[in-house]
C-alpha cells in the first residue's frame, strides 16, 4: 500500500521550499490531533440515541461505521501525502475534476460542515453538561465561547494543538473512566451482560444496525480535518497515514468499549431517554464519581472538538483562497503568528450566526450530509488523480477501497431525512451563488477567468 521509496531523497521531499505556514505539528501531535476530534462531543450525546435505534448491541453499529470511516480516510491518506496543502478536499476536487463550480462547492460543503459543526458544538457546551456547573444563558455562553476558541486559533497552531493534547487526555480518561466503571459494577454481580448481544424488538437486526450507523458515522467524522492542517505537519507522508488510521483505530476501540459499557449498566430504553447517557452509567454505578466532575469532562471533549474543527474551517478558508476559490484577503497571515487571520474571523463570525439562529440537532444532521458529499468527490478524487504522477513517495490505497467507500456514502445517504436534505441544499445554493458573483468580479479585474491550477 506504500509507493516505491527508489527515488532520491532530496525528490521525495514533499516539503522543499519554504512553506508559508509554519511545520509545527509532529507524528504524535497529528495523532491527537485526529484522535482528540474524532473523540469529540458526539458519543457523550448519540450512545443513547444508538441504543434508542439497535436496542443494546450499541458496539456493533459503531463498528459498522468504523468500518465505513477506514474506507474514506484511505483516501485521504493517499492524496494528503500526494499533495500535502492547506485546503484538504477542494485542493482534491481542483487538480482532479478541473471544474469551478464542482470544486468550489466541494470545499464550500466541507466548509459550511465545519463551521456548521462549530456551532452545534457552541449550543452543546452552553446547554446541560454546562448548566451542571454553572447557571448561564444558552446563546451568550455559546458565543463567548467561540470568541474563546477563536482567540486560541490565532494565536497559533502549536497552542492549538497542544490546547488539543490537554484536552484529548481528559476527554480520553472520562471515556476509560466509564468503561472501568462498568466493569467494576459487573464484577461485583451486578449489571446485565447478556443486553450486549440483544437488538430491539420493533425492528429487524440488520435494519437496526444500519439505521444507528448513520448516527454512529457522525461520532467518527473529524478525521477530514487533519487534511486541512497538512502544510503544517512534518515529514507528512511518512507521519500522516500511522496517525490517522492509528487514531481511528484507536477511537473505534475506545468507542465499542463504552457502547458494551453502556449497555451492560442500563437498559437501552433508559439510555435513549436521557440527553447524557453516559453522566447516567456513572450515576447508576453509584462508585461516588461527583457529577460535577463528568460534566467537565464532556464539556472538555466538546471544547476540543470546537477548537480542531475551527482550525480546520480557517485553513480550509485560507487554501480555498489560495486555490482562487475564495476572496483573496482569506489568505492573508498574521505577520508574527503566521496563522490565518482573517479567515478565522469570517469563519467565527459565520458559526457566531449559525448559533444565533439553528438547533443543536438541525446543525448535527446538517453536518452529516455535507461531510457525505465531501466523501464522495474525495474517493472519486483518487481514483481519477492515479495517472498523475509526483516526485516523492506518498501512501497509495488499494483500489477497491474508495470504490466501497463510495457505495457506503450513498447508502448513508439513503438515511437522510427530506428536511436534511433542503438545510444542505440552501446552503449550497447559497455557495453556488457566491461562486458565480466572484467568478464574475474576477472576470471583471482581471478580464479572464482562473483555469489549470488556479480554479
Amino acid at each position: 500500500m506504500q509507493a516505491p521509496t527508489s527515488i532520491p531523497p532530496e525528490a521525495r521531499d514533499p516539503e522543499a521550499g519554504e512553506p508559508r505556514l509554519r511545520r509545527a505539528i509532529t507524528g504524535p501531535l497529528l495523532f491527537l490531533f485526529i484522535l482528540g476530534d474524532v473523540l469529540g462531543a458526539g458519543v457523550y450525546a448519540l450512545v443513547g440515541k444508538i441504543a434508542g435505534e439497535v436496542g443494546g448491541a450499541i458496539w456493533l453499529p459503531l463498528l459498522v461505521a468504523l468500518g465505513f470511516a477506514v474506507l474514506t480516510a484511505a483516501s485521504y491518506a493517499e492524496l494528503v501525502t500526494k499533495y500535502p496543502k492547506a485546503g484538504g478536499a477542494a485542493v482534491f476536487a481542483a487538480r482532479a475534476f478541473k471544474r469551478p463550480l464542482l470544486s468550489f462547492l466541494v470545499g464550500f460543503c466541507m466548509l459550511s460542515a465545519g463551521v456548521t459543526s462549530a456551532a452545534g458544538l457552541s449550543l452543546a457546551f452552553a446547554g446541560d453538561y454546562l448548566g451542571a456547573i454553572v447557571d448561564l444563558p444558552v446563546l451568550p455562553a455559546a458565543l463567548g465561547f467561540l470568541l474563546l476558541i477563536a482567540a486560541l486559533n490565532a494565536r497559533g497552531i502549536r497552542e492549538s494543538v497542544g490546547a488539543n493534547v490537554f484536552m484529548t487526555v481528559i476527554e480520553v480518561t472520562g471515556l476509560l473512566l466509564v468503561v472501568v466503571l462498568a466493569a467494576m459494577f459487573l464484577t461485583a454481580g451486578q449489571g446485565a451482560p447478556e443486553r450486549v448481544l440483544q437488538f430491539g424488538p420493533a425492528v429487524s437486526p440488520a435494519a437496526g444496525v444500519l439505521g444507528a450507523a448513520l448516527l454512529a458515522f457522525y461520532s467518527f467524522v473529524g478525521f477530514e480535518v487533519s487534511a486541512n492542517v497538512a502544510e503544517e505537519v512534518r515529514d507528512v507522508s511518512r507521519v500522516y497515514p500511522r496517525a490517522l488510521f492509528g487514531a481511528l483505530f484507536a477511537a473505534g476501540a475506545i468507542y465499542m468499549l463504552v457502547g458494551v459499557a453502556a449497555s451492560v449498566v442500563l437498559p437501552p430504553n433508559m439510555l435513549a431517554s436521557s440527553s447524557a447517557p453516559l453522566l447516567d452509567v456513572v450515576r447508576a454505578t453509584d462508585y461516588g464519581v461527583p457529577p460535577r466532575l463528568f460534566a467537565f469532562v464532556a464539556l472538555t471533549a466538546v471544547a476540543n472538538g470546537a477548537l480542531l474543527t475551527m482550525v480546520m474551517a480557517s485553513r480550509l478558508a485560507y487554501g480555498m483562497a489560495e486555490e482562487g476559490l475564495l476572496p483573496s484577503p482569506l489568505g492573508r497571515l498574521l505577520p508574527r503568528r503566521r496563522t490565518p487571520g482573517v479567515a478565522i474571523v469570517v469563519t467565527t463570525l459565520a458559526a457566531m450566526a449559525l448559533a444565533a439562529t439553528g438547533t443543536l440537532a438541525a446543525l448535527a444532521e446538517t453536518v452529516v450530509l455535507l461531510l457525505l458529499l465531501v466523501f464522495i468527490s474525495t474517493n472519486l478524487a483518487v481514483l481519477v488523480l492515479r495517472r498523475d504522477r509526483v516526485a516523492h513517495s506518498h501512501f497509495r490505497t488499494p483500489t477497491a477501497l474508495p470504490v466501497l467507500a463510495i457505495l457506503s456514502c450513498f447508502v448513508l445517504l439513503s438515511q437522510q431525512s427530506a428536511g436534511t436534505w433542503l438545510r444542505a441544499g440552501l446552503l449550497l445554493g447559497a455557495g453556488a451563488v457566491l461562486h458565480i458573483a466572484m467568478r464574475g468580479r474576477l472576470g471583471r479585474v482581471r478580464g479572464e477567468l482562473p483555469v489549470s491550477g488556479r480554479v
